[in-house]
Formats: structure tokens, sequence, C-alpha cells
């Protein structure tokens, strides 16, 4: 009996939208000596983001560039990072960090603003779905050193749960919030306050030698003189 052919005619994949934006940050040709001699390969680095908050770098060799590439994508999706965006598409607060030799800035920015950065670092931040941020790069540019620092930074915020991810939900107005508080809060028995006690009066130097003056102590009396004994004489005793 003859096999069912399950394959599909032409042979063509699915066209599927891919929901990650892959981007070639950078190809270097690399040397690897051997005793037989040099060994020439390929290095590249890939960068992917869905731009809602997560993003991905990869590396990988090989004997061709395609090759390099495909094993790169595959080390991006492994190494996926979630990001927090806060409201405005921007970063939380502001941050310096240092990765090896290279030293990055991030200030948020109003809406409107822009990205404000260069080299790899404005395709880190626009994979990962910022579109409101100032930066600033310090000390190595070096392509793959920048994307790995601006990956740690953007990783290193804390409280990351705060923050909400850029979803692209409306914002709850300030009727509903009031409307929230009045409903979270129990309502609570009126005590009726304490009654006040009377200030005590303040007393000044002036009373205070007021009092000195009034209880002066009483002055003592001298102790009274007993009376003298009057001396005998033989005379007294005869009689």
């Amino acid at each position: 009996m003859a096999r069912p052919n399950n394959r599909r005619k032409g042979g063509k994949k699915n066209d599927a939208p891919k929901q990650f934006e892959e981007r070639l940050l950078e190809v270097r040709k690399v040397t690897r000596v051997t005793t037989g001699g040099r060994q020439m390969a390929f290095r590249a680095t890939m960068l992917i983001g869905n731009k809602k908050g997560q993003v991905g770098i990869g590396i990988a060799k090989g004997n061709d560039v395609a090759i390099a590439v495909q094993k790169a994508v595959r080390e991006a999706y492994k190494n996926i990072v979630t990001v927090p965006v806060a409201t405005g598409a921007t970063v939380p607060y502001v941050l310096e960090y240092k990765n090896k030799a290279s030293r990055v800035r991030l200030i948020p920015a109003a809406e409107g603003t822009g990205l404000k950065a260069g080299s790899s670092l404005r395709t880190v931040l626009e994979l990962a779905g910022y579109e409101n941020v100032l930066s600033k790069i310090i000390g190595s540019t070096n392509k793959l050193n920048v994307a790995l620092t601006t990956l740690e930074a953007l990783g290193s915020y804390k409280h990351a749960d705060h923050f909400s991810i850029h979803t692209g939900a409306a914002e709850s107005t300030p009727e509903e919030k009031k409307e929230s508080d009045t409903q979270d809060v129990p309502a609570t028995e009126t005590k009726k306050a304490p009654a006040k006690k009377p200030a005590a009066k303040k007393t000044t130097k002036a009373d205070e030698e007021k009092k000195t003056v009034t209880k002066k102590p009483a002055a003592k009396k001298a102790p009274a003189k007993k009376p003298a004994a009057k001396k005998t004489t033989k005379a007294d005793e005869e009689k």
C-alpha cells in the first residue's frame, strides 16, 4: 500500500505574523589559531523585541554568515527579558548603570520628546517599546558592550511590578478613582471628641520672683538666756 503523502504542495511555510521583530546588530569576522593554522569564522549579534516590554539578545558564531545569524536568533529567544515600560512609553525614573567599560544613563521624558539615543542603545529601546527617553553613553561605545549594558540597566529597575507594562489600556478617570475610594473605605461611627482640659497657666519670670519674695524663710528667734548661777561664798555657806 502506498503511504499517504502528508507533505504540503509547494513546500511553503505558514506566513504567520511574527510577534518579535528581529534586527541584526553586528557581524564580525573572527579567527581561531590552532596547530593546523588559523580558522576563520563569523560572529553575529541579533536583537529581538515585541515593542511591549520584552527584548532579548543573542550572540553566536558560524562558518557562514547565514549560519551565525540563525544561531544568534535562537540564542536571543532563549535570553528574552521583561522590562518595565511606564506610562508615556518612557523609563520609570533616572538610572545610571555601568558594565565593564561602558556606562549608560537613562532619563524619563515627556510625551512627544522621542528617543534621544544613538548606537545600539537606540535599537534596544525601540525593540523594548520605549518612545520617549533621554539617554547618554559614557565610556566605551562598542555596540555589543552598549547593548549588554542597556539590557542590564533596564532589567535592574527596582519594584518593576508596580510599573504598568505598556499595553495601550486607557487610564481610569479621576471620577472613577473617587468612586473606588468611597467603596473601599468602610463607614465608621462618629466618636465624640473628649472634653478639653483647661490649659495650664504659663508662669512668667515676674511671677516666680514674686513667689520668692513672699516666701522668705522666717527669722529664727534667739534662745532665751538662762539666768547666771550666783557664786556662793563662805559667808553664805556659814549662814
